[in-house]
């Protein structure tokens, strides 16, 4: 009898959890990210690598990917 009790209470606790649980939200078409608009790429002077314009160190007219980069100038 108390297997029975127990039972009882494990599918009512069971029942509780799963209605409870939020269902995942689909996706709203209209609330999208608009895409990111397009930067101005620069190569560092010293490697070579593109890096955005807004995210170089600038120094005179040449760019540079890292502070260590700009720090160590054109090879």
């Amino acid at each position: 009898m108390k297997y029975l009790v127990l039972l009882v209470v494990l599918v009512v606790a069971i029942g509780i959890w799963r209605s409870n649980r939020a269902a995942p939200k689909p996706p709203q078409p209209g609330k999208s990210r608009p895409p990111a608009l397009p930067q101005d790429m620069v190569a560092c002077a010293h490697c070579g690598v593109h890096v955005p314009h807004a995210d170089a160190q600038i120094q005179g007219d040449l760019a540079y990917c890292s502070l260590e980069h700009q720090r160590l100038g054109k090879p």
